[in-house]
């Protein structure tokens, strides 16, 4: 926990004078002009000075990294963007963030110590973030290179493709600092080019408008990577996310030593979970509605030489519905829709999808049958999950075991205090 600083120029012992006694004359105080919370104080060091109301500061002291404009001591006169040091409202310091002025997250944490956030500032944070990757995955050149508030530089995220990276500027701070942190990820990578893939409405909340193209060197077309035993290829340009779902490549592996039998894949995309398990089961099914993705998925299959794996080109509900009123069963099924909720007010909507894609698939399921059933809705936690999955085995009338809780891969670590970065939840389960 940071240690406060003295403000300057405070003065100990700012209690009030003792009362008169009775009898004497009483002489009212002068009243102090109101303190002009529009234009923020600047710092010995430039910056400028942004307090925080008690709430304010009891959760930036309890941890969480992002501070919201109703805990904000008044409204800073800022553009946005900019590096501030933070204080409690005597003015003792507490540590500095990025200022953003349009989103309701007002600050985002950068550090506890008053030290000074400059290009080396950045560049220790992206020693250290490569270097967890390194430890954890030796040897790969495919993984999250950034993982924004979690790495400790909020509102960026990279993702390296072997020679190429893939980055997105999130925030008013990253998005003003772009060229910096690009020289830094060229001076630290080497890249053959930098993608900007910022083209993500995130940013309209901020202010900015969403972009994408070529920052650096040249652009790559179509990247090949290995997941497993399968290679796979990403559009760094025009796919989605940076290119590729890095986030599920742990679990995409992982599907491959569940698969046994008939498998079924919902919400294929360009077939992450589809190709592994045709490398273990008998015939895949993968359903995928966007056609451009199922003819990636197509050319992948062939690439991987996977004969046993069929595209269909569907609604993932629709087609669940119609193989229950047909009576098919299969071995393995895998659910990896797209977020169902983009805000608190679609939790409920959420759920009734899940529960609906999740009940079906349980009763598609012959005994013994495994399912993968992911989400990427933050809004829906890990229990409220686990909770939506009961309900559909009880609807099923099946009993299921949960053999594995997984989550991101390791390219993706979770910053204890913020549940926004354990996103991604994935249950495997087996059917009695």
């Amino acid at each position: 926990m940071p240690t406060s600083s003295k403000p300057p120029n405070s003065q100990r012992g700012g209690r009030p004078p003792p009362a008169q006694g009775r009898g004497r004359p009483h002489h009212a105080r002068p009243e102090k002009p109101a303190p002009d919370r529009t234009t923020p104080d600047i710092a010995p060091d430039g910056l400028p000075q942004v307090s925080l109301v008690r709430r304010g500061v009891e959760r930036w002291q309890a941890g969480h990294p992002w501070i919201y404009r109703a805990d904000l001591n008044g409204d800073p006169a800022l553009a946005g963007g900019e590096v501030v040091r933070v204080t409690d409202g005597r003015g003792w310091f507490l540590g500095k963030a990025f200022y953003s002025k349009q989103s309701k997250i007002s600050l985002r944490w950068l550090t506890f110590e008053d030290v000074a956030v400059d290009a080396d500032f950045f560049r220790q944070r992206l020693l250290s973030a490569d270097e967890l990757r390194r430890r954890a995955l030796p040897g790969e050149a495919t993984y999250r290179v950034v993982h924004g508030e979690a790495d400790g530089i909020p509102g960026l995220v990279v993702d390296r493709y072997g020679d190429w990276l893939s980055v997105q500027f999130l925030v008013p701070a990253t998005e003003q600092r772009k060229a910096l942190l690009v020289d830094l990820l060229q001076e630290q990578f080497r890249p053959r080019g930098i993608i900007n893939r910022s083209d993500v409405g995130v940013r309209n909340l901020e202010g900015l408008t969403p972009e994408k193209g070529v920052l650096r060197g040249e652009a790559p077309g179509p990247v090949s990577f290995d997941e497993g035993l399968v290679r796979m290829r990403a559009d760094l340009l025009e796919g989605q996310k940076t290119g590729a779902f890095l986030d599920q490549r742990e679990n995409h592996v992982m599907a491959a030593h569940y698969a046994h039998g008939e498998a079924l894949d919902c919400f294929s995309y360009v077939g992450g979970f589809a190709l592994q398990l045709a490398t273990r089961a008998k015939h895949v099914t993968a359903i995928e509605i966007s056609e451009s993705a199922a003819a990636q998925l197509k050319e992948n299959a062939a690439s991987n030489k996977l004969t046993n794996l069929d595209v269909v080109v569907a609604n993932a509900f629709d087609f669940l519905r119609d193989a229950v009123d047909d009576g098919k069963h299969f071995d393995t099924i895998v659910l990896d829709p797209p977020s169902f909720a983009k805000n608190k007010d679609a939790i409920a909507a959420a759920l009734r999808g899940y529960k609906e894609i999740n009940l079906r698939a349980m009763q598609l399921l012959r005994p013994g049958g495994i399912l993968i059933s992911a989400s990427c809705t933050y809004h829906v936690d890990e229990q409220g999950f686990e909770d939506m999955l009961a309900s559909a085995a009880a609807d099923a009338r099946r009993r299921v075991q949960i053999i594995e809780r997984r989550g991101a891969g390791r390219d993706h670590p979770v910053l204890l205090n913020l549940r926004e970065t354990r996103y991604l939840k994935c249950f495997v389960l087996r059917v009695l």
